[in-house]
């Protein structure tokens, strides 16, 4: 019997080595969830942050889009207009040059006039007679 009593407190041993082990082993698991849990919350922080900042940076973009949309139309209408101008500019200057060309600088003299009436009326009396 004290042979079976010794087997008995040995294997107990072993097993209060093995429980032992156990509690130390759910000692580090609880420590490795709790961190494991700190670290999702921490995760999950920084995704909210990060939406956030991706919102903020979508609003913001959107902004300058719409305002160089603006600025574009702007500047197109400001091309376009300024192609018009340019445009009768030169209308004016070609018609200015060619006007000049036809007309002579010279002012007509008045004795010039007055005989180019002159021969008009006798011709439309020789015409008339």
């Amino acid at each position: 019997m004290a042979i079976l009593l010794a087997l008995t407190i040995g294997y107990c041993v072993l097993l209060n080595r093995s429980l032992k082990r156990l509690h130390q082993d759910k000692d580090a698991m609880r420590q490795m969830v709790a961190d494991l849990v700190g670290a999702t919350n921490l995760a999950n922080t920084a995704i909210k942050e990060l939406k956030s900042s991706a919102v903020e940076a979508d609003l913001a973009l959107t902004a300058r889009l719409e305002e160089a949309e603006r600025f574009g139309i702007e500047l197109a209408n400001h091309v376009t207009a300024g192609t018009v101008l340019m445009e009768r500019i030169a209308k004016i200057t070609s018609v200015a040059r060619h006007s000049q060309a036809i007309e002579p600088v010279e002012p007509p003299n008045k004795v010039q006039s007055a005989l180019a009436q002159l021969s008009e009326r006798v011709r439309s009396r020789g015409a008339a007679a």
